[in-house]
């Protein structure tokens, strides 16, 4: 994926520290459309290698996909870091930002009360334990402490399996607090998406972690970016997504951060 060992502790100890401070950088684009259109991205950078912090620029696979988008749109944007759960309020309340962009599974509930955009990235959760462990699927989890980030849908996955109101459940601000909460000994599994539980791994090979896919109980998720109910941006914004899929450059820019071609017909399918 393209992330390398040497930054990629800085940047996960950099989500640390955003999560309990709260602070916020911005990636802007370089230019607005001719008419002077400007949509404004909330986002919770702490999804390596989908959008991560590096020192004070938000970079990540969402980051050069929305750069694509708005390129073929031809409309300004920023991204600006705010973490998980502002978020999801402020793209709610449609004001200061008119959407989010972090990795966002489309999800029958929160269609109830947020607008998506047509799927941009094909996902699961897996689960992420030490070498040796005997957890082998997600229904070995129960009775296990299992560390989550609190309202993904790895936390409504778990919630289902092992209750809501399980002590055993352990959810946290950010998935590189719950991540790290396996290494020191607090949890003894870590669900989480893919490409970051993967990540992960291949850049902390001391550590002898490893991955488990349970496609019978985690299946496929979409990722969307995030409208408020009724925004006028999904119209503007979908064709370009589409444009970009189709013509080549949303493959070029998979590639580049996961090393092999995205299958885009089951993509664009699951509009």
């Amino acid at each position: 994926m393209g992330i390398k060992n040497k930054w990629f502790m800085s940047a996960l100890m950099s989500f640390v520290v955003l999560a309990m401070v709260g602070c916020s950088s911005d990636n802007k684009a370089d230019s607005g459309s001719a008419g002077g259109e400007t949509i404004k991205f909330a986002s919770d950078a702490s999804y390596a290698p989908m959008e991560y912090m590096d020192t004070d620029t938000i970079k990540g696979f969402d980051i050069d996909f929305i750069k694509a988008v708005m390129d073929e749109a031809g409309i300004g944007y920023t991204v600006t870091n705010t973490g998980w759960d502002t978020m999801l309020t402020s793209v709610k309340q449609g004001t200061e930002y008119q959407a989010g962009l972090s990795s966002v599974s489309i999800t029958d509930e929160r269609k109830e009360t947020y607008d998506y955009s047509i799927p941009y990235f094909e996902s699961t959760n897996m689960i992420m334990v030490k070498e040796g462990s005997d957890i082998k699927s997600a229904l070995d989890l129960k009775g296990k402490r299992v560390a989550v980030q609190a309202a993904t849908t790895a936390d409504e996955l778990m919630s289902g399996i092992m209750g809501v109101d399980n002590a055993k459940l352990k959810r946290f601000d950010s998935n590189a607090v719950a991540l790290m909460e396996l290494n020191k000994g607090g949890a003894d599994a870590v669900v989480a998406d893919i490409a970051i539980v993967n990540e992960y791994i291949k850049n902390n090979p001391k550590e002898k972690l490893t991955g488990i896919i349970d496609k019978e109980n985690f299946g496929s998720e979409y990722y969307g970016i995030l409208y408020p109910k009724g925004s006028e941006w999904k119209a503007k914004l979908d064709p370009a997504i589409k444009k970009i899929i189709e013509n080549g450059k949303y493959a070029e820019i998979y590639k580049t951060w996961f090393g092999k071609d995205p299958d885009t017909q089951t993509l664009l399918n699951a509009e």
